[in-house]
């Protein structure tokens, strides 16, 4: 059975996080949860933002794993995860808006570029972070699926 990369219950809304490391657990959580990836990935994601954040500007994180990590991907998919009060992402930086990527093969790389469009907008950030439903957040990213 194939999981489409992005559904309604791929989006959580409201959450809160302490820490950068807490925020990028849930955003894992919630990838292994829908069964895109297996456990192990999660260490993979923490491991990457070690090298590097993926702290993107404008309020967004793209949190995902490690080259290594990609054995532990059972399908390509997206978590998305709103954090409305914010996480503190190193640097002063903000992260209330979280996008866990998880890709098989190079899928990923056509998903980044989909995300990346939405979000170099501030104001369609501002209002993913401002919405009150699943299918709000959806429609931002519809070209996704």
């Amino acid at each position: 059975m194939s999981l489409s990369i992005l559904s309604l219950e791929n989006i959580q809304l409201n959450a809160t996080a302490k820490t950068q490391e807490e925020a990028i657990r849930m955003t894992g959580d919630l990838l292994v949860k829908r069964g895109y990836v297996e456990p192990s990935y999660i260490e993979k994601m923490l491991e990457r933002e070690a090298l590097t954040s993926t702290y993107m500007g404008n309020l967004v994180a793209i949190p995902h794993g490690t080259e290594e990590g990609k054995k532990a991907v059972k399908e390509s998919g997206i978590a998305i995860i709103q954090v409305p009060n914010g996480v503190e992402f190193g640097e002063g930086n903000v992260v209330k808006l979280l996008i866990g990527i998880a890709g098989k093969d190079n899928e990923h790389l056509d998903i980044l570029s989909q995300i990346a469009i939405v979000c170099s907008e501030e104001e369609n950030v501002q209002k993913i972070v401002a919405a009150t439903s699943q299918e709000e957040i959806l429609e931002f990213f519809e070209g996704v699926n």
